[in-house]
């Protein structure tokens, strides 16, 4: 078994150094070396890019350890360098990082903006192991949403996935936070989204005009003051999910422009959840989630 790693552990100041000695992916070997940390402690250990391997930093779960690798965990502090800001890697290979993005980090900067965003971030971190290492925008998340983002690490998984994007993404989940007792506790609202010249997004009255979109709600909770809901996309178009839920009479919370007249929760009430999608090059099925924010569950009771 593998606890016998333990006697192999060397404690120093900064860090834990463990010796491999059978084939095991990277998280059960630390839940098996770190039996006295709760598997949610040993997750975030690894999500916040505390463990190296042969000097390489690993967030990815199933990562596949050999005997003889030496696998080293940081403490936070010392990690913290290597951390980023408003966002946190769920899963990297060759192919594709799929992140944790926190409410207001942009995605990619706009010509006006030379904000901190989450491509530069990704971008300054793959070039440290290769100044040829690049990142690619996939799909996009507004700024004041939350939750799980996927890029590109080259050009063929970037082409792959966008020219293919309705067939390899099997699942797009979303929580929306939105103002008032939402009645139907289902349904689906489609329309054609078509842009202003100020870039707002709006329904056409008219069938046929614009970009078809579709999304799907259920009610998860509610009270007289507001809803949760779960949003799943059938499409993908710009602030869909925003102009669906003012369409309906039930603005996103905090969403002045399609709108919303409270921002209670000091935040956009929109989080991107689940995203799965079929891997670019091996085919596999991938599903990755983030944490549903505990004001939306709390505000909606």
């Amino acid at each position: 078994m593998q606890k016998r790693n333990k006697k192999t552990e060397q404690k120093r100041n900064n860090f834990m150094q463990y010796t491999v000695k059978e084939p095991i992916e990277l998280l059960p070997f630390l839940f098996e070396v770190l039996t006295d940390r709760s598997r949610n402690a040993v997750k975030s250990i690894l999500t916040r890019g505390q463990v190296s391997i042969n000097d390489q930093v690993i967030t990815k779960h199933d990562h596949p350890l050999k005997p003889g690798q030496t696998v080293v965990i940081m403490k936070n502090k010392v990690a913290k360098a290597r951390n980023f800001t408003g966002l946190s890697i769920l899963h990297e290979d060759a192919d594709v990082v799929v992140i944790d993005k926190e409410a207001g980090l942009l995605s990619i900067s706009s010509p006006k903006e030379k904000a901190v965003t989450a491509y530069r971030q990704l971008s300054d971190y793959v070039r440290q192991t290769d100044p040829k290492n690049r990142v690619f925008i996939v799909h996009r998340l507004d700024r004041d949403t939350s939750g799980v983002m996927m890029f590109a690490k080259n050009e063929y998984a970037k082409q792959k996935l966008q020219n293919a994007w309705k067939e390899m993404v099997k699942e797009r989940t979303y929580a929306a936070l939105v103002e008032g007792k939402v009645q139907k506790r289902e349904g689906t609202i489609s329309s054609w989204l078509k842009e202003t010249s100020t870039f707002k997004m709006y329904s056409s009255p008219k069938a046929n005009d614009g970009q078809h979109a579709v999304t799907h709600y259920k009610v998860i909770q509610s009270n007289q003051d507001c809803s949760l809901l779960e949003v799943q996309l059938e499409t993908g178009r710009k602030n869909q999910i925003r102009v669906h839920m003012q369409d309906i009479g039930h603005p996103i919370i905090g969403d002045k422009k399609y709108g919303s007249t409270r921002n209670d929760i000091n935040r956009l009430g929109l989080h991107a959840q689940v995203i799965a999608f079929h891997h670019p090059t091996s085919g596999k099925l991938l599903r990755f989630s983030s944490d549903l924010p505990k004001t939306f569950l709390n505000k909606s009771k």
